[in-house]
């Protein structure tokens, strides 16, 4: 476990040495530099994995918190106290494994995405900088990975704003185009805006409970912290969540997420797939003892606010045109997914909190192995939608829907990876979404039947809109064919460099679809609500039900979709042109919020808040200035250098104090 300092410190080394000398560098050279470093960061998080995973339980049957390295930086109190270093847990090494394994799919498929781009960036628009760009995928890279082994939530904190900072740098990455710019700003205007909120939790929490640790339980000294601190512990976590939902673009903080979409796709499946957006999830997966213990009610209200947003992307989703922003909306609808299955996980009712049983993690705790393994899988199949969505813009030039059609007989590897990943999401039986997605569904009708009808709803919709994605892009009619004649450059497979990755992700996908459906591949065995190892058991009823509604909204795209026309969807759309026309608008959230910035924040704060800077607090000092400057003037004459009118004021103040003291 030593060498796991090695998993931040070689993408960081990466980011110097191709920031400050990649401009000598050849694209293969940079390229190569960034891939190989970070295949060795993957090595090492799979040797960690296994070494930690196959190490022996502890007598209570959980797996040991280990803290390789770990210092304090700066020392407050007995138990407040900044510390940096690494802790590896169940969650934070799953999410290695996560991280490194997108990230590297990432920057393999990046060799040949980017240096297409490059070629052809006077004719697109974009700025060259190849190796500009790997060193800001390895420095996104070590940021996310240093979030997840943090030992603390400061620590949490101080990546959590480096990866925001990162996500700025690659989403305007193509900064001579407009579009982009304003995106970058969005993204890190509206996290930033939200980490405000993280960041005064986080000293709500310290400063009343006394410590920056996950683990209350961990310092007995604590008691009575955590006695007199009851009522503000709610309301710290839930002003860290709000943190976590700018990350996690979480309704109505979800306004960034499609607009980054502008940033080049290799990056849209790192944000949206493995890193940026799962932040939230894993915060709120971090602090879950916690949650449980002490705000079982605030993690209901998580819950409610995830399952609204899992609800409107999907709406949303089912209008875009843009292949990017169909996968955006996805996105958020299963970030919702992950936060749903956390918040509807329930305090043991003898124990009041998480209860160290076999039976508690499999019933009460179910939801949050649940959301880990979609978290998990998800990040997988994500991956692979977006990067297969690299391809087929690297095919047609485009990202708008009626640019394509009929791909599948011109992109075979990316039209068959790209169906898996479909099929996976839905949550088609013998592959990975199936595995994940049913055990939300059973923790959520464990919390309650409308939960559970709500979000098997909605999973319906997630098989609707991504198949309605399928087929617009390799089936109906082929804009190449009917353009022909006007020149359209005729569609082909993308490079192995690109296509690898997706056959890889894919694979994956499969195999853990397989093993999990057939329960060879227990989740449940490494990560659990309360530590333990416990085997999952397939609730037929839901999985079957939850199958059968996957197969009708597949069924349903078909039918509007497969065609060269599409009838139904345009009468549709004609029929209610106003539900179709919000829908593809986002339902006017970006409008609400200009409004609400602009006419109301700008207007009635911000606009007086600088009439007061400008007139009161630099009026003020510019008048302690002049009346200084003033005063200077006045008394200037009386240092005229004459000794003997010095000596004349001198005596007339003598006299003139004597005579004020007599008098008193």
């Amino acid at each position: 476990m030593e060498l796991t300092i090695l998993i931040l410190l070689l993408p960081f080394l990466s980011f110097l040495i191709l920031g400050i000398g990649g401009k000598w560098m050849s694209h293969r050279t940079a390229g190569a530099i960034g891939t190989l470093i970070l295949g060795a960061v993957a090595v090492l998080s799979y040797v960690t994995a296994i070494q930690y995973f196959s190490a022996p339980r502890l007598e209570d049957g959980t797996f040991a918190t280990l803290m390789p390295y770990n210092f304090t930086w700066l020392p407050f109190t007995e138990t407040l106290h900044f510390d940096l270093g690494i802790l590896l847990d169940p969650i934070s090494v799953m999410m290695l494994i996560v991280i490194s394994t997108v990230s590297l799919m990432v920057h393999i498929y990046s060799f040949g995405y980017m240096a297409e781009r490059d070629e052809h960036y006077h004719k697109e628009g974009y700025e060259k900088g190849f190796q500009r760009f790997y060193a800001f995928l390895s420095l996104f890279t070590m940021s996310m990975l240093g979030l997840v082994v943090a030992t603390n939530i400061f620590q949490m904190y101080l990546f959590w704003e480096l990866v925001g900072v990162c996500s700025y740098l690659l989403i305007g990455f193509y900064y001579p185009k407009h579009a982009a710019v304003h995106a970058s700003k969005k993204a890190f205007i509206v996290t930033r805006f939200a980490d405000l909120f993280f960041l005064v939790g986080i000293l709500f929490y310290s400063y009343y409970v006394g410590t920056f640790s996950y683990d209350l339980h961990d310092m007995p000294e604590l008691a009575t912290n955590l006695a007199g601190a009851t009522w503000i512990i709610p309301t710290a976590l839930f002003l860290m969540f709000i943190g976590g939902a700018g990350k996690s673009a979480m309704f109505p903080l979800h306004i960034w997420l499609p607009d980054a979409m502008e940033g080049p796709t290799p990056v849209s499946a790192l944000i949206h797939a493995a890193t940026m957006v799962v932040a939230g999830v894993y915060l709120v997966a971090s602090l879950f003892p916690i949650f449980v213990e002490f705000a079982p009610n605030a993690l209901h209200v998580i819950a409610y606010i995830a399952a609204f947003t899992a609800f409107y992307a999907a709406a949303v989703a089912c209008c875009q045109s843009d292949i990017k922003r169909v996968l955006a909306f996805s996105t958020i609808s299963q970030i919702g997914f992950m936060l749903v299955a956390l918040g509807v996980c329930l305090p043991d009712p003898e124990v009041g909190k998480v209860a160290m049983t076999e039976e508690y993690a499999d019933v009460n705790g179910l939801g949050y192995m649940a959301g880990m393994y979609h978290l998990f899988t998800h990040a997988m199949f994500k991956a692979c939608l977006f990067l297969g969505a690299g391809c087929i813009i690297h095919a047609v030039h485009s990202n708008e829907k009626k640019y394509m059609g009929g791909l599948r007989k011109y992109m075979p590897i990316t039209h068959w990876t790209f169906l898996i990943s479909c099929l996976a999401i839905a949550g088609i039986p013998f592959f990975s979404g199936f595995c994940s997605k049913d055990e939300i569904l059973v923790a959520c009708y464990n919390f309650s039947m409308p939960m559970g009808i709500i979000m098997s709803g909605i999973a319906t919709m997630t098989a609707f809109y991504m198949f309605r994605l399928y087929y617009v892009i390799f089936w109906g009619e082929s804009y190449y064919e009917t353009h022909k004649s006007e020149g359209v450059h005729a569609p082909h497979e993308a490079p192995l460099t690109m296509t690898i990755p997706l056959v890889i992700l894919s694979i994956i996908t499969m195999v853990v679809g397989i093993t999990g459906t057939l329960h060879i591949f227990e989740f449940g065995n490494f990560i659990s609500a309360n530590g333990l190892s416990f085997a999952t058991h397939t609730n037929w009823t839901v999985a079957g039900v939850s199958t059968v509604l996957a197969l009708c909204g597949i069924g349903l795209a078909t039918f509007m979709y497969k065609g060269e026309k599409t009838p139904v969807a345009d009468m549709l759309a004609r029929k209610f042109p106003r539900l179709h026309e919000a829908a593809y608008r986002r339902f006017y959230m970006d409008e609400v919020w200009m409004f609400v910035t602009h006419k109301i924040i700008f207007r009635f704060v911000s606009t007086p808040l600088a009439w007061f800077d400008r007139h009161v607090v630099d009026g003020t000092m510019n008048f302690m200035a002049w009346a200084a400057n003033a005063g200077g003037e006045s008394i200037r004459s009386w240092q005229s250098g004459d000794v003997r009118q010095y000596a004349v004021w001198f005596l007339t103040g003598t006299v003139a104090l004597t005579l004020i003291l007599l008098c008193l």
